[in-house]
């Protein structure tokens, strides 16, 4: 499984990283290798100060050893030796009418278990309904192409929950799926599979179609500051975070998810009735977006 994995997540690197330069115009990905000591290694893309896009990276990595005894307790299966390979992308566009995404596709071994994981999670400023409606139907498809071993309403839940700022008591965004610990069988790879390919119709539509759209300086002043809960959860709750420093992966891949320009203003309380207020009223309130019309 693990070769397979491995030849299949470097194909979807690729092409994802095509279609978001297609998307973007005006910038192309630059391509970092870097090896792991203790084994293995990878290849970091960022694309910075595009058209589109101020900072994103698409990153594969396959990395083996053994975990420290400590961390190796925390996770499934048993023993200390370990492999993981995957692909995780951030993207956060100039426009704060664009929404920032995340995603992330991986296989792993410990010991005598082996399992899959990753999801995808959109994060708007100033959301669209038609967006948000056409991310999770997206997600919904693929997860129906594979019922046997991807229940959508479980996966939207648990990404709900997931990607939660506990000490806010806020979402991070609308949220996606979000799916750990899968059994390593066939269709669960199938599944994999579908959902990485989905990675790109969920999101190039979104970007395409908002890209264009005219933005304030007050607009782009409300991005650098929601972004600063995007910084908060990568580096207090992200398990591909901690999983990267804990098996001494190379920083600045894993920190290539973190936006270029952040806003951190003590105590800020948008205006009631506000779309700034409306965003954490009722856009990152849990919602079956999948059930709804995309109609604005």
């Amino acid at each position: 499984m693990h070769p397979r994995a491995a030849e299949y997540l470097k194909g979807l690197q690729d092409r994802i990283c095509a279609a978001l330069a297609a998307a973007d115009g005006g910038a192309t990905f630059r391509e970092d290798s870097w090896t792991r000591p203790g084994g293995g290694g990878g290849r970091t893309r960022v694309i910075e100060n595009g058209a589109v896009f101020e900072k994103g990276g698409v990153n594969y990595s396959e990395v083996y050893g053994e975990f420290a005894p400590e961390f190796a307790k925390q996770m499934p299966g048993d023993g200390l030796s370990f492999t993981a390979v995957g692909v995780s992308l951030v993207l956060h566009p100039h426009n704060p009418l664009v929404p920032t995404v995340h995603a992330n596709f991986r296989y792993l071994t410990h010991g005598s278990k082996a399992w899959f994981g990753g999801g995808g999670d959109l994060t708007p400023y100033y959301p669209f309904k038609e967006d948000v409606v056409h991310f999770h139907k997206t997600w919904k498809r693929a997860c129906d192409a594979h019922p046997t071993v991807a229940d959508y309403a479980k996966m939207k839940k648990d990404c709900d929950e997931y990607f939660h700022l506990k000490h806010r008591n806020e979402a991070r965004g609308v949220g996606g799926i979000f799916f750990d610990y899968m059994d390593a069988t066939e269709d669960a790879f199938a599944f994999v599979r579908r959902a990485g390919d989905a990675f790109v119709e969920a999101y190039v539509p979104i970007v395409d179609r908002r890209k264009g759209l005219s933005y304030t300086p007050e607009q782009r002043f409300f991005q650098e500051y929601r972004r600063g809960r995007y910084v908060e959860f990568n580096l207090v709750y992200d398990r591909g975070t901690v999983f990267g420093l804990k098996t001494n992966g190379r920083t600045e891949s894993i920190l290539m998810s973190l936006p270029p320009v952040v806003r951190y203003i003590y105590d800020y309380t948008p205006g009631p009735g506000t779309p700034e207020a409306d965003l954490t009223r009722y856009w990152l309130q849990p919602k079956d977006w999948a059930d709804m019309d995309g109609d604005v």
